[in-house]
């Protein structure tokens, strides 16, 4: 385990302020999704009574005044919606931070991908060195969905942020002990308790974290391990502080409270399913496609970060193997034989174990996040968003790889005849170099995914033209609106009416507040009530398009936008 420092602590910041500089520099040319609508009203509903608790508490706490305001979106947790009002409040309103009132919606997300960016690093850093660490938090950043989604005001990002805070927590509780690691664990996971409902899984992570580690200091005849015991202290605080930070932070439950958290785990475990194509077919009800995970998780995140999470993983693996040879070689019958058989797997080492449980508590982290889809019951209509907890784990252990990468490239280099060759590599020239090359790919895919995110794919599937051919998803959610402001500001005419399809009548009205998009277009409700109508192309809406075909009389679109010539949105207009 190594050290942070001050150049970490440097380091960590670098990362999470380039981050959130990256992030709000690329606001103003993303539409706004389905979701942010919803929660844009929600939070406007927040901020008002965030006020009213400044300026008259006994007023605001009157509990038909807390239910009037959190009754608003309440199948969702308030922590993140509070934190888009507070930020709106204060950073827009009063300080007038931001160009763009959407973006001071945004901003708490894009903070905690900053964060969540930096402590991929501090992790990386602290368990396998500051090389693989700091290609850890490139690698997560440089995933164009990942990428995406951070931008939102949405809570897909801050749930990965929080579950990873969490599981950090906790690992640092089961290597340094104490009590305040376990209390920094149960108040993490509280926040995550009141961000989403990917939190659920964190006690079943630590609680089989704990059960291995337990097994396998059994196993080795090392009956009074510590971490067993230090992980139990985890998992009590996590059931102790979570639910009181959740209570605490989420008005909607401060009244008849049992029965409004049943209805909220029913909203969930009962959620309605929607449509989503995968291989040319739109699936809507169970069963679900089981491959649809990995599939998607393949053709979406950059080849380079897979390869090296594979090595990564194939790398640990083998320490780990040599650690539990070296514990059970001696030992009697089948449990020394066993020994004896990892030790021909894991090779001659001086691997010993190590303490945390690193490699498991991250191979756990990918198995959690993955495995509510094993099951056909569950809805994929979301795509990559609702397995993204495992990335940040998935990017630690190509961090792993690539540092293994760097080494041995550094013991090649070695062998160079030229003494000033030799001299010339030392340092960090190597990892930099090499690091340049591995990342160049995964950075270059997402930036040129910007700012069509869910429409990007992999060279694996042939990339965004090879996805449409092979009939995945180009997009959903209705964001791409965003894509087609020009054109519309340009064509369409005074107080004009416009069809918009997808896209969420609040999603529209942000564009307009931000004076991306004229004030006086309307939006309509329908094709036939407006002159323009805007078709976002998923399989199971081609209905929308037909109508626009009929009410306008030509099949032909008058502007077409995507990503890489794949058409994502079209505008249809009517003819005169």
């Amino acid at each position: 385990m190594k050290r942070l420092d001050w150049k970490d602590d440097l380091a960590s910041a670098l990362l999470a302020g380039a981050t959130m500089v990256a992030l709000v520099a690329t606001c103003a040319d993303l539409g706004y999704a389905r979701d942010e609508g919803f929660y844009f009203s929600a939070a406007g509903n927040y901020g008002r009574w965030f006020e009213q608790l400044f300026a008259d508490p006994a007023r605001a706490l009157d509990p038909k005044v807390v239910d009037g305001a959190w009754r608003v979106n309440s199948e969702h947790p308030g922590l993140i919606k509070s934190l888009f009002a507070l930020s709106n409040l204060f950073l827009q309103k009063k300080w007038h931070l931001f160009a763009m009132e959407g973006t001071s919606y945004r901003f708490p997300a894009i903070v905690l991908s900053g964060i969540c960016v930096a402590l991929v690093y501090r992790w990386g850093a602290e368990a396998r060195g500051r090389v693989a660490g700091a290609f850890a938090a490139v690698s997560l950043l440089a995933m164009p969905r990942f990428f995406y989604h951070a931008h939102l005001a949405c809570f897909d990002v801050p749930i990965v942020s929080l579950f990873v805070l969490t599981t950090y927590c906790f690992w640092k509780t089961l290597r340094e002990g104490g009590w305040a690691w376990p209390v920094a664990t149960g108040l993490a996971f509280g926040l995550a308790l009141d961000t989403k409902h990917n939190s659920w899984f964190l006690p079943i992570l630590g609680a089989t974290h704990a059960a291995l580690l337990w097994a396998r200091a059994r196993i080795a005849g090392q009956g009074n391990a510590l971490e067993p015991r230090r992980a139990l202290s985890a998992l009590v605080a996590m059931a102790a502080i979570g639910p009181v930070v959740m209570y605490a932070l989420w008005p909607w439950i401060w009244h008849d409270t049992i029965a409004r958290l049943r209805g909220y785990a029913a909203f969930h475990l009962n959620h309605e399913y929607y449509n989503m194509e995968f291989f040319g077919r739109t699936y809507w009800t169970p069963p679900m496609p089981r491959a649809y995970a990995p599939v998607m998780t393949a053709a979406t995140v950059p080849a380079v970060t897979l390869g090296l999470f594979a090595l990564g993983l194939c790398l640990r693996a083998r320490e780990r193997a040599r650690s539990l040879a070296r514990a059970l070689v001696g030992k009697d019958g089948l449990v020394g034989r066993a020994g004896q058989w990892l030790g021909r797997i894991g090779g001659r080492g001086a691997a010993g174990a190590e303490p945390g449980g690193t490699d498991l508590l991250w191979l756990l982290g990918i198995g959690v996040s993955y495995g509510a889809w094993i099951s056909p019951n569950t809805p994929i209509f979301g795509g990559t968003k609702h397995w993204m907890t495992a990335y940040p784990f998935l990017a630690l252990f190509a961090g792993a790889g690539f540092s293994w990468l760097v080494r041995v490239a550094r013991v090649e280099m070695r062998r160079a005849r030229s003494q000033a060759l030799r001299r010339a590599l030392r340092g960090p020239i190597v990892a930099g170099a090499l690091g340049a090359v591995l990342a160049a790919g995964p950075v270059v895919e997402t930036w040129r995914s910007h700012p069509w995110g869910l429409s990007s794919y992999t060279p694996l599937v042939g990339g965004a033209k090879g996805a449409a051919t092979l009939g995945l998803n180009r997009t959903f959610w209705g964001y791409t609106t965003g894509s087609v402001v020009d054109y519309l500001n340009r064509e369409v005419q005074r107080n004009g009416a416009v069809y918009i399809h997808d896209t969420a009548w609040s999603s529209w009205e942000m564009l307009q507040k931000d004076g991306r998009l004229r004030k006086d277009i309307r939006a309509a409700a329908s094709v036939t009530e407006a002159d323009f109508a805007l078709y976002h192309h998923e399989q199971h809406m081609l209905g929308q398009e037909y109508q626009a075909w009929v009410a306008y009389g030509t099949v032909r679109p008058d502007h077409v936008a995507g990503l890489d010539g794949v058409p994502v949105i079209w505008v249809y207009r009517r003819k005169r």
